[in-house]
């Protein structure tokens, strides 16, 4: 498989020819340093196990990453004809953590074999192995997992990789932050404090990389702990990273800056409030389907008291429980210009629990990362739980991934009284092409058993619309024959009767793509008709069976 890159913009492309003018020069090469420091003043704890399955797999010369593999041989460093993804993973050097996870001498020595032959092949740049990204997964993964790997070294093997070690980190200062947004441009500050702390007299690396980390955490942390993505897999990750900052920083006994700690506490409750009951994450803004183990061993790591929040309120989510019933519903406005390449068209969906089985979802996010046939389909109003009028996406997404037309005014309000709750919403995402407003109201009563919805479009008339609600894979669903109505049975044995008035009623197919290799079949309800003058209402409600 050849490697497939989008094709770059007009700066881009001289960016790059300037890189291999310049970073590709001998004199470059010379200004890195050519002689090794002693030995690493300071090294993290790796709090993060890797997979002991896949170690053991390199160790049998077979490197795998994505469902794509290929043999750990003498032209492993020089392959190109490999996904651009795989080679990411390979050159990134993450997997030393599922080579540690094997614990053993053989595992060791392996980790150590391909880290010289590496530095034996690229001790100098190279667009693909040297690139910002790439580097900086190296940097930290090299610096994390010294004390496995070292363990037992030679030194002629110590001092090549010092050396390369410090060579790269100083390529990394001169490029920081880079041209990468959001969470990527975390793990290159992350690469950047790694760095400073670890290897000696680099007491002004790290008062910069310090002050980068201020800069993008003011940038990227909303006051109530939500990343700026507003993709709950995102928050998992960026919250990881301040977490090894913060504990990097301890092993070097540096001070834990206020900026930093303030993330972290605001950051692990807001992370809280986009869990579903089964300790999975929600699925919005290209959030994937994260174990529950992995949130889990984040939050312990975090150490950050605090509930989840009932509100993100800058973030733009809400969440409703009583009894054994969770909504999570997505009340904000897309991202800003930067951060919206992964940005779902989903305004006003929600995804609904059961005690821990899930009723209602959005359609999820597939790991291509920009390409594939999922690639617009999982980001658009029809793959989420909510109304899509004139089958336009509520927010435009271009070719080049990023937002166009956009929502540019949210109205979100809550009331709780007696244990019940409701949240009013609207957004103008249709304004522009149809000239209409959509509201959603979501009730829930204070027993849980009673969801009540009613969708409304306010403006010019004569369009199209329809209001989706993705089920489960694992609910099986059934039209009445003469109350207009939707049988739904949860996995668990428990029964809820879906009602609508407003439109025409109908099960349709869908897809969940709740795992990042797995694509399900689902099933959805779907509620159609057409807005007259003024506009249109459509009411509806979930009531679980025995109660009504």
């Amino acid at each position: 498989m050849m490697i497939k890159t989008a094709r770059p913009s007009k700066p881009d492309y001289l960016r790059r020819l300037v890189a291999r003018a310049l970073y590709g020069s001998a004199p470059y090469a010379w200004m890195l340093g050519m002689r090794p420091p002693a030995d690493l003043v300071a090294t993290p704890a790796q709090p993060w196990s890797g997979d002991s399955a896949r170690g053991a797999q390199i160790l049998k010369g077979d490197v795998a990453f994505n469902g794509e593999s290929r043999p750990a041989d003498a032209h492993l460093w020089d392959t190109t004809e490999a996904s651009e993804a795989w080679l990411t993973a390979l050159h990134g050097f993450t997997w030393l953590a599922d080579l540690h996870a094997v614990s053993s001498d053989p595992a060791r020595r392996r980790g150590r074999e391909l880290m010289a032959e590496w530095i034996d092949r690229h001790a100098g740049w190279s667009e693909l192995a040297w690139r910002a990204d790439i580097l900086a997964a190296r940097v930290i993964a090299w610096i994390a997992e010294h004390d496995f790997f070292c363990a037992s070294a030679d030194d002629a093997f110590r001092d090549a990789y010092l050396l390369s070690l410090s060579r790269q980190v100083r390529h990394l200062f001169r490029i920081a932050p880079g041209p990468q947004r959001g969470v990527p441009r975390l793990v290159l500050i992350k690469a950047t404090i790694y760095g400073a702390v670890a290897l000696p007299n680099s007491a002004a690396r790290l008062e910069r990389a310090m002050a980068l980390l201020d800069q993008e955490l003011r940038r990227q942390i909303h006051p109530d702990g939500g990343h700026i993505e507003r993709n709950p897999s995102a928050q998992l990750a960026a919250l990881r990273v301040l977490v090894d900052i913060r504990a990097c920083l301890t092993a070097g006994r540096k001070e834990i800056p206020v900026t930093l700690q303030g993330a972290i506490d605001r950051m692990a409750p807001a992370l809280r409030a986009m869990r579903h009951a089964d300790g999975g994450l929600a699925a919005f803004n290209g959030a994937t389907g994260e174990e529950a183990w992995r949130v889990d061993a984040v939050l312990t790591q975090a150490d950050a008291p605090g509930r989840a929040p009932d509100e993100l309120r800058y973030t733009g989510f809400q969440r409703l429980r009583a009894g054994r019933t969770l909504i999570i519903a997505d009340t904000g406005a897309p991202p800003p210009e930067g951060f919206d390449r992964a940005a779902h068209a989903g305004a006003l969906a929600f995804e609904m629990d059961v005690g821990k089985e899930r009723l209602i979802v959005n359609c999820g996010a597939h790991a291509t990362e920009g390409e594939g046939p999922w690639a617009l389909a999982q980001r658009a109003t029809a793959a989420h739980s909510t109304l899509i009028l004139g089958d336009t996406n509520s927010s435009e997404i271009k070719a080049d991934g990023t937002i166009g037309r956009r929502i540019r005014h949210m109205t979100c309000s809550r009331e709780a009284v007696n244990g019940a709750v409701l949240v009013d919403a609207s957004h103008d995402g249709y304004q522009a092409p149809f000239g209409v407003i959509h509201r959603r109201r979501l009730f829930l009563s204070s027993d849980g058993h009673d969801v009540r919805g009613e969708d409304s479009v306010t403006g010019r008339g004569g369009c199209a619309f329809a209001v989706r609600f993705h089920l489960h894979p694992e609910v099986s669903a059934s039209l009445t024959g003469t109350d207009n109505a939707v049988l739904l049975r949860l996995p668990g044995g428990g029964g809820w009767r879906f009602q609508v008035s407003g439109g025409t009623l109908a099960l349709a197919e869908s897809v969940h793509l709740g795992r990042r290799e797995e694509v399900r079949r689902a099933e959805q309800i779907e509620v159609r008709g057409q807005a007259a003058d003024g506009g249109a209402v459509i009411k509806w409600a979930f009531k679980r069976i025995g109660d009504e």
